[in-house]
């Protein structure tokens, strides 16, 4: 059984940082690309970081400079710091493989930017 588990969600002001967590289970996690999604209410879940299985990163162009994705093979967990946090980037997120496995979604964190 896939399981997916975000964490590190939480309220923050402007400017601050979280670093969000998501640990993953019954997956083959080391051939896959992982990515952290995000969905704002009234908005599409976009993929804002992914990562290869080799350590290549990409970033959407809305935090690229701002946040890291990185991934421990050893603990199967996959990371997101978020730094210069903006009200814009207050959505739920969520770790997936990319492309993204439908049944592998998982609850995500709320993270809030607001002061």
């Amino acid at each position: 059984q896939v399981q997916l588990v975000e964490s590190g969600g939480g309220l923050v002001q402007p400017g601050g940082s979280l670093r969000l967590s998501c640990a993953a289970s019954g997956i083959i996690f080391r051939p896959n690309a992982m990515g952290w999604y995000r969905q704002a209410p009234g908005k599409q879940r976009e993929l804002v970081a992914r990562i290869t299985s080799g350590g290549t990163t990409n970033y959407a162009a809305s935090v690229r400079g701002r946040f890291t994705i990185s991934r421990d093979y050893a603990k199967n967990t996959v990371y997101l710091q978020m730094n210069s946090l903006k009200p814009e980037d207050t959505a739920a997120y969520y770790c997936n493989t990319d492309p993204p496995v439908s049944a592998y979604w998982g609850q995500g964190t709320q993270v809030t930017v607001s002061s």
